[in-house]
């Protein structure tokens, strides 16, 4: 991802933590909020309780890679914050609660959600 795709100030995060709609699973909640721009922009917030800073960044790492390949709905801030559980979670369990997280908030794009449909 880009440095443009990337929620970077703290007033950004403020205002989707304020006004944004809330999505929860057991390894991740997902904030999610309107941005009126052509491209979808990201924010990670992983706490300490998740667990030091080496298992931080690969969480970090893991949900980076996950929307790097999942196609979206442009025009949308979303934050994605860590619950502790998401330390032990495999690669596989982390894509599953993000993707169908995403699935319920509409913000899958339609070609990928057809698809996603089609082999479940």
């Amino acid at each position: 991802m880009r440095g443009e795709q990337y929620l970077t100030k703290s007033a950004q995060y403020a205002l989707v933590y304020e006004k944004g709609k809330t999505w929860m699973d057991d390894l991740v909640v997902m904030k999610t909020l309107p941005n009126g721009l052509g491209i979808s922009r990201y924010g990670f917030s992983i706490s300490r309780r998740v667990g030091k800073a080496v298992v931080r960044n690969r969480v970090k790492r893991l949900l980076r890679e996950i929307l790097r390949l999942t196609p979206l709905q442009p025009g949308w801030d979303i934050i994605f914050v860590a619950r502790p559980r998401a330390a032990e979670a495999k690669y596989s369990e982390l894509e599953k609660s993000v993707k169908g997280l995403l699935s319920r908030a509409r913000l899958l794009a339609e070609k990928y959600e057809e698809v996603g449909l089609r082999t479940n």
